[in-house]
């Protein structure tokens, strides 16, 4: 079982506008955040955005993604248009996937830094 996942982050400032933006509608809040990392969940942190500790730049990683769970289509749509008003990369629009299941319903973004998330539900509504 996964406790928390992270992605990298060379400028928290902008990835925090990014995330407070397309992280509520997901059911998460921030809950902690210091000059390392935000640190977002829905009661304890589950998921982080933090600066590399190596201090080299960060880079989102190819292939890689992360989805976070949605409620409703509403939040899905709701998720890509917030995150392409705050600094997001479209990278897949808010649809059913039918090739991954009839009721899959998710959206793909590329956060400031380029790392690729989503959202996804199973919800018929």
């Amino acid at each position: 079982m996964i406790h928390h996942a992270s992605v990298g982050s060379s400028g928290l400032a902008r990835s925090r506008i990014f995330y407070q933006a397309v992280i509520p509608p997901l059911g998460y809040r921030l809950v902690s955040e210091d000059e390392q990392s935000l640190d977002y969940g829905s009661a304890v942190f589950e998921f982080s955005v933090e600066r590399p500790l190596d201090g080299r730049p960060a880079t989102g990683g190819n292939g890689t993604h992360i989805a976070f769970e949605a409620r409703s289509r509403a939040d899905v749509d709701t998720f890509h248009r917030e995150g392409l008003a705050h600094g997001g990369r479209d990278a897949g629009a808010p649809g059913l996937r039918p090739d991954y299941d009839a009721n899959y319903y998710g959206a793909f973004l590329f956060d400031p830094d380029g790392n690729k998330i989503e959202a996804v539900t199973f919800s018929a509504t």
